[in-house]
């Protein structure tokens, strides 16, 4: 039998290392994306084989890259409080930005 308590969603991280990572993923993909869309007309559809390995520099979608983009600008910036049931994004404490 299991338990009857709360479900927790595990986190996503789509987050760098660093920005200017980040940023350079982004570059290839939107790079390959663009790329295979304008060579079609060039090379033909063989030209769209480039679109899955924007997949891969994104991460997933580009919506994904975005949500990356936004954790990674944010890292250490802002923690994630829950307190009976709600949950808030806030500020880290100044005792625990010390302790890093």
């Amino acid at each position: 039998m299991r338990s009857a308590g709360p479900s927790v969603a595990p986190e996503r991280d789509f987050s760098s290392a660093s920005l200017p990572r980040h940023l350079a993923r982004g570059a290839i993909g939107f790079g390959l994306v663009g790329g295979a869309v304008a060579m079609v007309a060039v090379v033909g559809p063989v030209a769209l084989l480039a679109a899955p390995l924007a997949l891969i520099a994104f991460r997933g979608c580009p919506t994904c890259w975005m949500v990356g983009l936004a954790q990674t600008v944010s890292r250490g910036r802002l923690e994630r409080r829950c307190e009976d049931g709600v949950c808030t994004l806030a500020r880290p404490s100044p005792a625990a930005t010390a302790q890093e």
